[in-house]
């Protein structure tokens, strides 16, 4: 469904150091940098799919999804989704696209949101058969109800990510493009974004591709990651085989009766102490739980034990420094 091959994008950037000199000369010879934003990037989704695409702030992610979407012409390589070249057939392949940029609108900033949802229906050519079912089963989802009338300039950060969502899904297309689209959101407003994106994806074959800095909306959501740093792709896999890559580390975290003494148990790294509580960090690999709760059980009057397992943010950092971005 979704094919990129060797594709490749720099950008010019000025050059000027700082003084008035220095900017008066500007004025007359300007001096450039070349930024390559991706180098050689190729990979392949299929339809249904949801795929995260991550990477540290400048790592190309944007500029990825901006050529995938159309508003970008890549230097070099070849972009093919749905048969569609993006850049060159826009009008016939935004049809089939919805696009969430979380730092941008295409809602309009002075009349009522069901206003910009009328106009998007227009511009769409959607029958207003389809529109109504779709703009009714939105407004339910995402609770939409109260601020349908309302301006968009009034609205809150979340309240608005919320409407952005459903004005790039009014037309129903094929492949939903989402870049940071819970930002700002609050924790009740995410879940249900979540869990919308996942029934679109599920009931209607949606496919969908995510960048976010919410590990929180990856791991709920992706089955698969592509990594790219510096503008290369560096890992393409599921996110299930990363997790037992870099899953050996776990923390236990165990409760006791007071207990004076520091807890030291060989193999472990104790995160924090005191006369209640400990919480040590082990390798699995080297290490068993259990035997690290037969040891503690010697030392200190068990009250609870828990195993947490090491956090999706921590193995991205892991993934990023095994990379070296």
């Amino acid at each position: 469904m979704i094919e990129l091959k060797g594709i490749s994008k720099s950008y010019k950037v000025a050059k000027r150091t700082t003084g008035l000199k220095q900017a008066a000369k500007a004025l007359f010879v300007r001096e450039h940098s070349t930024v390559e934003a991706l180098k050689d990037v190729s990979f392949s989704i299929s339809q249904g799919e949801i795929v995260g695409y991550i990477g540290p702030n400048g790592a190309g992610k944007s500029t990825t999804i901006k050529i995938m979407s159309g508003i970008l012409v890549p230097d070099s390589g070849q972009c093919s989704i749905m048969g569609f070249t993006p850049w060159k057939d826009r009008v016939e392949y935004v049809k089939n696209i919805g696009v969430v940029f979380g730092q941008r609108s295409q809602l309009w900033w002075d009349v009522p949101v069901i206003d910009s949802f009328e106009l998007l229906k227009d511009i769409y050519k959607i029958p207003q058969q389809d529109y109504q079912s779709t703009i009714e089963l939105l407004i339910e989802t995402l609770e939409l109800q109260e601020i349908m009338n309302s301006p968009v300039r009034q609205l809150s950060l979340g309240q608005r990510m919320r409407c952005e969502i459903a004005a790039s899904l009014i037309h129903s297309p094929n492949i939903l493009f989402l870049d940071e689209p819970t930002i700002g959101l609050d924790a009740v407003s995410k879940i249900a974004v979540r869990q919308f994106i996942k029934t679109i994806n599920k009931e209607k074959g949606v496919t969908v591709i995510l960048t976010t800095h919410d590990m929180n909306d990856f791991e709920a959501l992706a089955e698969r990651v592509i990594l790219i740093g510096k503008g290369s792709l560096l890992y393409d896999g599921q996110l299930e085989t990363l997790k037992k890559r870099f899953a050996t580390q776990k923390n236990i975290t165990v409760d006791y009766h007071k207990n004076q003494n520091p807890i030291q148990i060989k193999g472990t790294q104790t995160l924090s102490w005191t006369p209640e509580r400990a919480t040590l960090s082990l390798d699995a690999s080297k290490i068993s739980t259990s035997e690290v709760i037969a040891e503690l059980s010697k030392k200190v009057d068990l009250k609870d034990v828990a195993i947490e397992a090491q956090p999706i943010e921590d193995i991205i950092v892991q993934l990023y420094k095994e990379y070296q971005i």
